[in-house]
């Protein structure tokens, strides 16, 4: 902890320096920019809807506390209500009418004291609306478009990286007439975006009856133009005399892909897996395109099942967004380290 904090301490010189401020203040700045959002949306999926709909809106969850009143039903808001002699007074809401309240006193509850909204403040306290998380799961198909998801994305990312390793094979250690050309048409795509082409995939998804089917979601989407030109440009750096070597001792081509270059291309790989695993988790457009089953809906689209037609249910919707985030961020967590390798040995910069 030491060296962590003379690291986080250290500055130019004896004193302190105007780029010492500066630079603080702007890493700083970065944190909050780049977290604040984050720490927001955690605390905000453990609030009640009430205190969703709250303006101005607070950071951590409040909720009005209440207390049961003898004669009343259920339980009662507390509010702590200023009085004309200007004493405070907590007192429970019966009832609203405009702008006045009506309030009785928790323990005197047979006199009704009228008070203006104005001149009272509710007694808060922080509590964690945990029912947000359990919900979802028991009233919900919550379960069902998780597995949905994990399926998507499993067998998208593993035909990914098989279809990307093998045309990137191909393309860095074959010699054959117009390989630069297919690299550029290959990298001529990336500008396409995927409602230019949503059309044309539509049409070959209605052909080979892919509709309301997960495969359907996972074909059109395993070629990518950055997960070749990503494994290329590594492949490139493996010396052609192994192939050379193993060619000799009558290795297949087959055998050399499968034995030699996916096995040193595994930093890459790792990388590419990354990137398909967030590009397919974070998938909303075609999949809501391909499928119209409840039952087979993913995660980003059957969260849309919370946001009616009248009625948002905010608090789920949050609550299920922190969940969908927690696999992605552990496989970035724990797999970060294979990002700086495999971009570093693919020359991008």
């Amino acid at each position: 902890m030491s060296a962590v904090g003379a690291f986080l301490l250290r500055r130019r010189g004896r004193g302190w320096h105007w780029t010492d401020i500066v630079t603080w203040i702007w890493l700083i700045s970065g944190v909050f920019l780049m977290f604040g959002p984050a720490v927001w949306l955690v605390f905000s999926s453990f609030k009640t809807p009430a205190a969703l709909a709250e303006f101005p809106p607070s950071f951590l969850p409040y909720v009005t506390e209440q207390a049961v009143v003898p004669g009343y039903d259920k339980p009662l808001p507390l509010y702590n209500v200023t009085m004309p002699d200007g004493s405070t007074r907590v007192l429970a809401e019966v009832r609203r009418i405009g702008i006045v309240g009506q309030m009785v006193d928790p323990k005197q509850p047979g006199e009704i004291v009228k008070a203006n909204i104005k001149d009272r403040t509710p007694v808060r306290k922080v509590e964690f609306a945990s029912g947000n998380y359990t919900e979802p799961f028991q009233r919900f198909d919550f379960f069902l478009f998780l597995r949905n998801s994990v399926f998507v994305t499993v067998a998208a990312t593993a035909i990914t990286l098989l279809v990307n390793s093998m045309a990137a094979f191909a393309l860095s250690k074959y010699q054959f007439p117009g390989r630069t050309a297919v690299m550029l048409m290959i990298l001529a795509t990336l500008m396409v975006p995927l409602s230019v082409i949503v059309v044309p995939l539509y049409s070959v998804i209605g052909t080979l009856n892919l509709f309301d089917s997960l495969w359907g979601v996972i074909l059109p989407t395993v070629a990518t133009p950055t997960g070749v030109f990503l494994l290329r440009q590594y492949m490139l750096t493996i010396p052609d005399e192994l192939i050379d070597a193993a060619r000799m001792d009558k290795a297949s081509e087959w055998q050399i892909y499968w034995r030699i270059i996916l096995p040193l291309s595994a930093p890459a790989l790792a990388v590419l897996a990354i990137f398909s695993v967030v590009w397919r988790w974070n998938d909303f457009l075609w999949p809501l395109i391909v499928l119209s089953r409840k039952e087979l809906y993913t995660l980003q689209v059957g969260l849309n099942v919370y946001a009616g037609e009248l009625n948002v249910q905010w608090h789920y919707i949050l609550a299920m967004t922190v969940v969908s985030m927690i696999p992605v961020v552990l496989i970035f967590v724990f797999l970060q380290r294979f990002i700086t390798t495999g971009i570093a040995g693919s020359g991008l910069k």
